[in-house]
C-alpha cells in the first residue's frame, strides 16, 4: 500500500513539473512574441524612426538575402571558430592552472593576485595590442576570447577549490587515494557546478571577445559585418548579425544545460521559498 502510494506521489511531481516548463514555455513565448509584434507595428506606424533599430520583416528579409548569398557561412565559420577554440583553450588553461595553484598554494599565492590584477583591466583596451602582436587573423581573436573566458574559468575553479571541505580530501587520503585518484574522483566532481559555472560566464565571453578583436581589425566575422554595415547605415544586417549572435549563444547554453543535467545528476534545484523548501523534503 505505501509502496502504490509513493508511487502515485512520484507520478503526481512529475506531473507538476511538466506543467510548471509548459506554463513557463507558454508565458516566455509570450512575452517574446509580443514584443516583436510591437517592435514591428511600432516601426511601421512610424512611432519612431526605423532606420535606427530596423524592424522584424525587413531584418528577416535581410537574413534570407544574408544566407543566400553565401556570406553567412563565411562569416559565420570566421567567428564560431573564434568563439570554439577561445572556449577550448580558455577553460583548458583556466582549469589547469587553478588545479596546479590548489595543490601548490604558496604559488597560488604569489601568481592569483598578477591574475586578478590583469582581469581587472578592460580587455577592450588592450584589444589593438594584441592584433598588434597576432596580426589580423584568427590568432589575436582566439587569444582575445581565450583570455576572457580565462578569467571566468579560472576565478570559479579556484574558488570552488579552496573552498573544498578539507574532511573529503582527508577522507580519500585515508582510503589509499592517489592524486590522481583523488583529482579525478574527488576534487573534479565537487568542483563541477562552479566549473560550469565558469564556462556559463565564459561562453558570453567569448563571443564577446571575438567580436571585440574584429572590431579592431579583422578580414571577416560577424564583428567586421556589423562595423561595416553600420558604416553604411545598413542597420538590417547589423540587427540580422546580433539575432545570429543570440542564437548561437542559445545554442552553447543549452549544451551547457545538457552537460550539467548529465554531469550533476545528484544535485537538487532548490527554490528560496518556504512551501517549495517543504515540497521538497
Amino acid at each position: 500500500m505505501k509502496k502504490k502510494k509513493g508511487k502515485n506521489e512520484k507520478m503526481k511531481s512529475i506531473d507538476k513539473e511538466k506543467k510548471r516548463y509548459f506554463s513557463v514555455v507558454a508565458i516566455r513565448s509570450i512575452f517574446i512574441i509580443a514584443g516583436i509584434f510591437l517592435w514591428e507595428y511600432s516601426a511601421s506606424s512610424g512611432s519612431y524612426n526605423p532606420i535606427f533599430t530596423s524592424y522584424p520583416s525587413q531584418v528577416l528579409k535581410d537574413l534570407m538575402v544574408f544566407f543566400t548569398s553565401g556570406e553567412l557561412y563565411k562569416h559565420a565559420s570566421i567567428t564560431l571558430t573564434e568563439v570554439f577554440w577561445g572556449l577550448f583553450f580558455g577553460s583548458a588553461i583556466g582549469i589547469l592552472l587553478a588545479i596546479v595553484f590548489g595543490y601548490f598554494s604558496f604559488i597560488g599565492e604569489i601568481i592569483t593576485p598578477i591574475i586578478s590584477a590583469i582581469s581587472c583591466i578592460p580587455q577592450l583596451a588592450l584589444a589593438p595590442v594584441y592584433v598588434l602582436w597576432f596580426g589580423l587573423g584568427l590568432t589575436s581573436k582566439i587569444f582575445l576570447a581565450g583570455l576572457m573566458v580565462f578569467f571566468n574559468v579560472f576565478s570559479a575553479t579556484y574558488g570552488a577549490i579552496k573552498s573544498m571541505d578539507k574532511g573529503i580530501l582527508e577522507s580519500a587520503n585515508l582510503l589509499g587515494a592517489s592524486h590522481f585518484q583523488t583529482l579525478r574522483t574527488v576534487v573534479i566532481p565537487s568542483c563541477m557546478p562552479w566549473i560550469l559555472s565558469g564556462l556559463r560566464g565564459g561562453v558570453s565571453a567569448a563571443l564577446v571577445g571575438a567580436i571585440i578583436g574584429e572590431y579592431i581589425g579583422s578580414k571577416g566575422g560577424f564583428g567586421w559585418m556589423i562595423t561595416y554595415s553600420t558604416s553604411y547605415f545598413n542597420i538590417s544586417r547589423v540587427m540580422s548579425c546580433i539575432v545570429i549572435l543570440l542564437f548561437v549563444g542559445l545554442g552553447l547554453n543549452k549544451i551547457l544545460d545538457i552537460m550539467e543535467q548529465k554531469l550533476l545528476v545528484w544535485r537538487t534545484v532548490t527554490s528560496l521559498r518556504m512551501e517549495n523548501l517543504k515540497n521538497q523534503d
